[in-house]
């Protein structure tokens, strides 16, 4: 069975996605497409990446995933080398994007099997009216029936990277930022539970936002470790820290992300207090 994934930027009140999938479905027999988002901000090839990473591993081998986010190709813009319709082989799966950042973000540190541009999409301009579809559903075709990757695309060692904040740490301090707020308002920062372990176990800390009279000093295992309506911070299942509001979300009520005001980009700390390093809490906001 063909599983395909699919991420874009078209939302739901137009005609596209329901374009993109009829293309699918008249150039693959019996595909299974799986709707990942398609409310990814217009061109923000970042948030698409956060959202393909936090659910790739959850697909079986040979899954495609294809990423509808910026798909136009660049042909020499501003000086560049462009970007290009582009195939991603990781995990034992296919990533099919424009080269226009999303592939540097989603990797971050791994490496790639493989990664190829695809051939021979810029010969007819009428591809570019609705690229998403026209150029990219091709690729996706092409890999679903087993066509070898050296038939369709050009083998290439490097591809673009888009900006992203990244969590940085330095002497008692994590520096991170929110990357998504979902729909129960929770916000989802880009610290990894691996570098909040980095600092050893035991250790007092906070977790500072938005004002100093907001912050948690512990890490819960589940949201109803605290009561409803309390603040709470968790590893997710991506192993992202989230600071939520405990059953929080409701018709007039936005969780963590509209009760505490934060939003995508804002600053996340959490800074540790070693013994001999501050006295109490209160002395962190002094």
């Amino acid at each position: 069975m063909a599983i395909i994934t699919l991420t874009t930027d078209m939302g739901s009140n137009d005609h596209y996605v329901a374009s993109l999938k009829g293309a699918i479905l008249k150039a693959i027999e019996n595909p299974h497409i799986i709707d990942v988002t398609h409310e990814v901000r217009p061109f923000d090839t970042a948030e698409a990446a956060y959202h393909v990473s936090s659910c790739y591993k959850d697909f079986p081998d040979g899954t495609v995933h294809l990423i509808g986010v910026d798909s136009e190709p660049v042909v020499n813009f501003g000086g560049s080398d462009g970007c290009f319709p582009s195939i991603l082989e990781f995990h034992n799966q296919y990533f099919v994007c424009n080269d226009n950042g999303f592939f540097g973000v989603f990797l971050q540190q791994n490496k790639a099997q493989s990664f190829w541009r695809i051939d021979d999409v810029l010969s007819n301009p009428k591809l570019f009216k609705f690229p998403t579809k026209n150029m990219l559903v091709g690729a996706v075709t092409s890999i679903i029936n087993g066509t070898p990757l050296n038939e369709i695309a050009s083998p290439q060692e490097s591809f673009r990277n888009a900006l992203a904040y990244v969590a940085t740490s330095e002497t008692n301090l994590i520096k991170g930022h929110v990357v998504h707020c979902d729909s129960y308002g929770n916000a989802i920062t880009n610290i990894h539970k691996s570098l909040f372990d980095r600092y050893g176990k035991d250790i007092p800390f906070i977790i500072r936002f938005k004002k100093s009279d907001y912050f948690i000093d512990f890490i819960s295992i589940s949201y109803n470790e605290v009561p409803p309506g309390e603040k709470v911070a968790v590893f997710n299942s991506n192993d992202l820290l989230e600071i939520a509001i405990n059953r929080g979300a409701s018709k007039t009520n936005g969780g963590a992300q509209q009760l505490f005001g934060l939003n995508k980009n804002d600053v996340v700390r959490v800074e540790f207090t070693p013994k001999g390093s501050k006295e109490t809490i209160e002395d962190l906001f002094s």
